[in-house]
């Protein structure tokens, strides 16, 4: 049997040596890595060796007699001299030392030779159990391999019997040793760190291996007779083991998790963070010990990516949370391309033609739709509550808060971190997706305005008497600002549409918002202007002082606006002045014959624009347009000559082209020396083309003219 076979330059552990033999020399190994197992063993040889020997030379030495005995004669049988007798002995001693010497060289040729032997034998299955028990793999594989060479070579000497015995034997060890170092390699990952001698020991065994695989491969190819050994597919085995390692370390969680998100989301960055760490091991620790054929870093790719596409897959076909499916594509579409295969050592060894992506672009389309409209709803949902908390402090007995000297609110910071941060956390997954969430997010925003300002017409209709009600009103005036330089700022081309609904959406606000602020001031200023008509103009030489000072009052609280909207209801307040003090002019209750009364109204009228004019340019009002207006009404007036005036209306006309036939004849009325004749031609400058883009905001056709 096997395990009785003698063994060479290896042994098993272990095994207690042997006393050298007394009087006998110790014949050497010719292998310089024998054990002190192999040294006994050849000695026993050697002493039988010599033994057998010592045995046949006393055996030739019985058949001569000894040297002085009486019984010697000669060859006739006749007694010899004692001259001859001496002769004899001589010539027998030296024929017993020539013998002797003969018999010794040969002797040790015959030793050597059956030393030569010892040595091309392998150990026994026993001692390569061994090796395999104390994880010498390569070692042991080496033995295995000689010995099914021994075995397969000696095959013809042995029976039917024996040679199925031997060959179990062998088959058994090879099947043991592929497991253990199967085992060995499925723990690769951590033994790479933890004990690479060891790693690397089993790699050597496997690779021996697959080498043998290999030249069985080739001997099949070119050899017309079968040869004893079969392929044992250890390459084919090793990528088992590799995709059962990956399989079971990214399927098995981590007993301790985070309890705050749930299994689908615990299983995705467990996967990632997995698959991540598990390949920089692969590259830097694991591939170095494998030769390059094997195509260890894309072997394990692979299998990790395989693994984890599957599970997604499966994890894909439940109906996930929002969170869960932002989790999902942000692996799918952003940290598996983005930070795993363009990792800084991963992206050099990892063949992206190799690898596609982790899911079907069919089934990502799906989850990105089922994913916008989570975000959608629960912006929407958002939205409703910063509303909700707004409606609430509207209501509350203190002024708003102030920053940087306007009155504030959070409802637009609230609004647009809202909008932002689901524009942004899709952006992080793709920028085509964020792309088509900010066109929804707009969409969403615009009827979120919607609400809005309906809730703020009910509070304006109800609430006007409350102590902070103008205060309340700046401060929403302000958060439309906002709303308007977000939406400027975060829209294309291609969402003009929804702009506009925003922007006429805010635009309401304002006006509704300026208007309720002018009231009061509006209500409070129409009687002073009245007084223009009710008595003589030339007596009203301080109206327009006392209807500065009630509008000054007003200012002060209209200058918590932010500029552009405070500039915005100046420009309002001038504008309203220069009607209400033209609506006063053309109310044809003056007609002045004499020039004197006309030039002295002119310069009333002059005085006024100018006061009017100083304030609002001081106040922040930049409408310019309106300041030659009540100077070109004054002009007219004083005028006498008759092409003067023609001159001065085609001047007013062209500055203000929506002036009417009727606006003009209510303010001809006042020179009361113009003729029905000179009246018409007057009027005939209107009939003349007039440029009508000096301004987009009316003038005249605001006023109602008697």
């Amino acid at each position: 049997m096997i395990k009785a076979m003698p063994f060479f330059y290896s042994s098993p552990p272990k095994a207690p040596p042997k006393p050298k033999a007394k009087g006998k020399k110790a014949v050497k190994s010719s292998s310089s890595s024998e054990s002190d197992v192999d040294s006994v063993s050849l000695e026993s040889s050697t002493e039988e060796v010599q033994t057998k020997g010592n045995r046949q030379t006393g055996e030739g030495r019985r058949d001569s007699a000894p040297v002085g005995s009486p019984l010697e004669t000669d060859r006739t049988g006749s007694p010899c001299s004692p001259e001859e007798k001496k002769q004899k002995w001589l010539g027998k001693k030296i024929a017993h030392a020539l013998f002797d010497m003969a018999g010794v060289k040969s002797k040790e040729k015959n030793k050597e030779k059956d030393l030569l032997k010892e040595e091309s034998r392998p150990v026994t299955a026993d001692q390569i159990r061994e090796l395999i028990k104390h994880q010498k793999f390569a070692e042991a594989s080496q033995h295995l391999l000689l010995m099914e060479k021994v075995y397969n070579c000696d095959s013809d000497d042995k029976s039917e019997e024996k040679k199925m015995d031997d060959q179990n034997e062998i088959e058994d060890l090879f099947g043991l040793l592929k497991q253990e170092v199967l085992a060995i390699i499925q723990s690769s990952i951590t033994l790479a760190l933890s004990q690479p001698e060891l790693l690397q020991n089993a790699i050597r065994a496997l690779t021996e291996q697959v080498k043998e695989d290999e030249r069985f491969g080739l001997k099949e190819k070119t050899c017309e007779t079968a040869v004893c050994s079969h392929p044992r597919n250890w390459k084919e085995a090793w990528r088992t083991a590799v995709e059962v390692s990956v399989t079971k370390r990214m399927t098995v969680l981590p007993s301790v998790g985070n309890e705050s998100i749930s299994t689908a989301a615990h299983s995705f960055l467990h996967m990632g963070k997995t698959m991540k760490e598990d390949l920089v091991t692969v590259v830097q620790s694991i591939k170095p010990h494998y030769p390059d054929d094997f195509q260890v870093c894309s072997t394990y790719a692979k299998f990790y990516h395989h693994c984890f596409s599957s599970q997604l897959e499966m994890i894909a076909q439940f109906e996930l949370g929002n969170q869960d499916t932002y989790l999902l594509l942000t692996w799918v579409q952003d940290i598996y391309p983005n930070k795993i295969r363009q990792h800084p050592v991963l992206e050099k060894v990892l063949d992206s033609t190799i690898l596609e992506g982790l899911l079907p672009s069919i089934q990502i389309k799906q989850l990105e739709a089922t994913y916008q409209a989570n975000e959608v709803d629960s912006v929407k949902h958002w939205l409703a509550e910063c509303l909700k908390v707004e409606a609430a402090k509207w209501m509350q007995r203190s002024e708003p808060e102030k920053l940087n000297g306007h009155f504030h609110s959070e409802l637009p910071i609230d609004v647009i971190q809202v909008i932002y941060g689901a524009r942004k956390r899709a952006e992080a997954i793709t920028l085509e997706l964020g792309k088509q969430l900010s066109a929804l997010l707009l969409i969403e925003l615009s009827a979120f305005l919607q609400r809005y300002k309906k809730e703020l017409d009910i509070f304006i209709k109800e609430n006007k008497q409350r102590r902070y009600f103008e205060a309340t009103i700046i401060a929403n005036l302000n958060s439309c600002l906002s709303f308007r330089i977000f939406t400027e700022e975060n829209t294309t081309s291609e969402q003009n549409d929804t702009k506009m609904k925003i922007f006429t959406t805010l635009d309401e606000i304002q006006k509704t918002g300026f208007d309720v602020l002018l009231q009061d001031l509006f209500q409070q200023i129409q009687p002073l202007f009245k007084t223009f008509t009710q008595k003589k103009w030339l007596s009203c030489s301080g109206i327009m002082d006392e209807i500065i000072a009630v509008t000054s009052h007003h200012v002060s609280t209209f200058k918590f606006l932010k500029e552009p909207l405070y500039q915005a209801i100046m420009e309002k307040i001038h504008l309203h002045l220069v009607q209400e003090h033209i609506t006063r002019l053309l109310k044809k209750k003056v007609s002045l014959k004499a020039a004197k009364l006309q030039n002295s109204l002119a310069e009333l009228i002059q005085k006024n624009a100018s006061t009017l004019q100083t304030f609002c340019m001081q106040n922040g009002s930049s409408a310019t347009w309106l300041n030659s207006a009540l100077p070109s009404l004054a002009e007219i007036i004083k005028l006498q000559d008759m092409s003067a005036i023609m001159f001065e209306v085609g001047v007013l006309v062209n500055n203000y082209p929506d002036i009417s036939k009727k606006h003009l004849s209510a303010l001809l009325y006042i020179k009361g020396t113009l003729s029905s004749s000179e009246l018409r031609s007057i009027l005939s400058v209107l009939d003349i083309g007039v440029n009508d883009t000096l301004s987009s905001t009316p003038l005249f056709s605001k006023i109602r003219a008697s």
